[in-house]
């Protein structure tokens, strides 16, 4: 049996037509012009034909906007904490009223699928509390044996999120930022990790020395880069996942 306490505060069509021109009749010595008119306008990225005048192929033309933001995503892993800001670490402005009956119909999606995992793996006395957090639903599984859902370093309940996910996704067709917690591991994990970058940011401080601190995933690496940060620091990412760590840099 499971029980579900809510707690709810909150959740282009681009049509472009393609201008066709039609040949019309006249003799080959007027379609000659014609011809060379018509390599004229590919020639300039079809402005000619569509009216519209043509874009540049530079940073400003078609791939640019693409481009700049490849670079400053690049630019962003290179600096630091933003490199670790993905979307299920920002802070999530309050949803609009429409917003909430979506969120709680992914509570709902979610607390069945974990419900239905539980009974499987033989752990049906767990409960879930359920609330939102601005525009994000969260579901926190409480009571029974739990420690197995939260695996070394939050990996199995970091896997278990994103099958979460998948599951609110396959039913509403919507993707999901839905935070999972099992046992109020993230709310101690927080703590720990925030203890974590002020200590650093303090040592580094002292010894004008970088220090490299232990593999994280994204959402350990976001708390401790904003720990860092509150500390007048600088810190940056390194590595690849599952290896990735933060560096903590010292200032000047």
């Amino acid at each position: 049996m499971t029980h579900r306490e809510n707690m709810v505060a909150v959740t282009e069509d681009d049509s472009a037509g393609q201008p066709t021109a039609a040949d019309g009749p006249g003799t080959d010595a007027a379609r000659e012009p014609a011809a060379e008119s018509a390599g004229a306008v590919a020639d300039e990225g079809g402005a000619a034909e569509t009216g519209a005048p043509a874009e540049p192929s530079g940073p400003d033309g078609p791939d640019g906007p693409d481009q700049a933001a490849a670079a400053d995503e690049t630019a962003a892993d290179e600096t630091g904490a933003a490199s670790d800001v993905d979307e299920d670490d920002e802070e999530a402005p309050d949803a609009p009223d429409g917003e909430v009956a979506d969120l709680e119909q992914e509570q709902e999606i979610a607390a069945d699928y974990l419900e239905g995992l539980l009974d499987i793996v033989g752990d049906p006395d767990s409960e879930f509390d359920m609330g939102v957090e601005g525009d994000r639903a969260l579901v926190s599984v409480v009571g029974g044996s739990l420690r197995e859902l939260i695996g070394p370093r939050g990996e199995v309940l970091e896997a278990l999120q994103e099958l979460t996910r998948l599951a609110v996704h396959r039913q509403t067709g919507v993707r999901t930022r839905l935070m999972l917690d099992v046992g109020g591991y993230r709310a101690r994990r927080r703590m720990e990790l925030a203890a974590l970058g002020r200590d650093a940011a303090e040592d580094v401080s002292r010894t004008g020395v970088a220090r490299r601190l232990e593999a994280m995933t994204p959402f350990e690496r976001k708390i401790v880069h904003d720990a860092v940060a509150a500390a007048g620091l600088r810190s940056e990412s390194e590595g690849e996942e599952p290896n990735r760590r933060v560096v903590v840099l010292p200032a000047g």
